[in-house]
């Protein structure tokens, strides 16, 4: 006997074969037109008063950094929300638990100051943000407050001191007048130089911060003392009124001066003169040889027709990384498991060339002696004068939980 087919069992196959492709295309164009995830930052710096100078190196150089990379993070595009701290701690704290529970950030970047830095910790590990501190760098961060979600793409406090301790040992010098303002960083950098400096301390000020920024008592002190050396951190405009005094008091022909974080290419267009002569030590240098600094620094200047200073460069360094964690991940940002493995791997290209980071989120890192010249031109710049410490790791990474 013949199977007939029904035609109209035929047509309700086919009707709903139709429907069921009609049904798959439709959410396939809902899909294509349903919007990207987009990536929120909180960015928290210093961003009015005498301090605005650094948060906004910091700032252009991780918009530079975006630029870069297509204004997108591993393919998604990206949302940046700035806040001013004003260089009180209490103020970053409020602006950073806005950033967290208000903003609903995905990542928050920046901090300049430690002080700020630490205060803001605990919002930031209870809520497992993952953060990327570009430059403020406690030895509580270092050490027993680390955390697995927590990054810094600059130092630890005390390395960049002990690094011009180390030069100073190589100088000769074998007596120093210590000087530094009265918080959390400043406290870190004499102890940073006297770790490894081997002469003798013959006297020490901490100043008040940030108000104070006349320093002729504590240098009158320094006079008197007649040390070999006088060692003073004083970041932003507090640097350059010290450095300025320091050089009419008449000390600088008298008593040379070794710094951290005093002399830097935003103080240099206006410290000109006074300020070579006087070494610091960086862990980066604008004219670093390698290619990803080349192109940061002459894009910097075509862009904002200035030089990018130390504060940019680690900031600027933010974005890439992040950029290879979002990737790694394949844009999936709640596996926060996944983002924090990939930071650990640092796979990107730094302005410092190779990096690393250590057990504690701190970078391993080279440090340079730096000094300022005169160009042809008349204008002033940071070189790279010679390595004073290769690979250096913070002494703080043993006294931090993870291994």
């Amino acid at each position: 006997m013949r199977a007939t087919i029904r035609p109209w069992i035929l047509g309700g196959a086919a009707l709903a074969l139709a429907a069921g492709a009609a049904a798959i295309e439709q959410a396939a164009a809902q899909s294509m037109m349903a919007p990207q995830k987009t990536i929120k930052i909180g960015f928290i710096s210093t961003f009015s008063g005498p301090a605005a100078a650094i948060g906004n190196d910091m700032r252009n150089s991780f918009e530079l950094g975006l630029d870069h990379v297509g204004r997108k993070l591993g393919g998604l595009p990206v949302q940046v929300i700035y806040e001013d701290d004003q260089i009180k701690p209490e103020v970053g704290v409020q602006k950073t638990q806005k950033l967290i529970q208000s903003d609903k950030v995905d990542f928050v970047v920046g901090y300049i100051w430690s002080n700020v830095m630490v205060a803001s910790l605990k919002p930031l590990i209870d809520s497992k943000t993952v953060t990327i501190v570009t430059n403020a760098g406690a030895s509580e961060l270092a050490g027993p407050m680390c955390s697995p979600y927590v990054f810094s793409t600059s130092w630890q406090n005390d390395q960049t001191p002990a690094a011009i301790g180390t030069y100073m040992n190589q100088k000769g010098v074998k007596t120093a007048f210590l000087m530094g303002p009265n918080y959390i960083a400043g406290k870190d950098m004499l102890h940073g130089l006297q770790s490894t400096f081997t002469g003798k301390v013959v006297g020490q000020e901490l100043t008040p911060w940030p108000n104070q920024l006349d320093f002729s008592a504590e240098l009158s002190k320094a006079r008197e003392v007649h040390p070999d050396a006088i060692f003073a951190f004083y970041p932003g405009g507090a640097g350059i009124q010290f450095v300025t005094q320091y050089a009419e008091s008449g000390l600088k022909g008298q008593i040379p001066l070794y710094t951290a974080f005093t002399i830097d290419d935003l103080s240099l267009p206006r410290l000109k003169d006074l300020a070579v002569g006087i070494p610091g030590a960086q862990n980066w240098v604008n004219d670093l040889p390698n290619p990803t600094n080349k192109k940061f620094v002459a894009d910097y200047r075509a862009k904002y027709h200035s030089s990018p200073s130390f504060y940019g460069a680690d900031t600027y360094d933010a974005v890439p990384l992040l950029d290879s964690a979002v990737r790694a991940v394949h844009g999936n940002i709640a596996d926060k498991e996944g983002l924090r493995k990939a930071i650990e791997r640092a796979n990107f290209k730094s302005v410092r060339g190779n990096f690393k980071f250590g057990n504690n989120h701190i970078p391993i890192q080279n440090f340079y002696l730096q000094d300022a010249a005169k160009n042809p031109d008349g204008s002033y710049s940071l070189h790279t004068v010679s390595l004073i410490v290769k690979n250096d790791q913070d002494k703080f990474h043993d006294k931090c939980p993870m291994k």
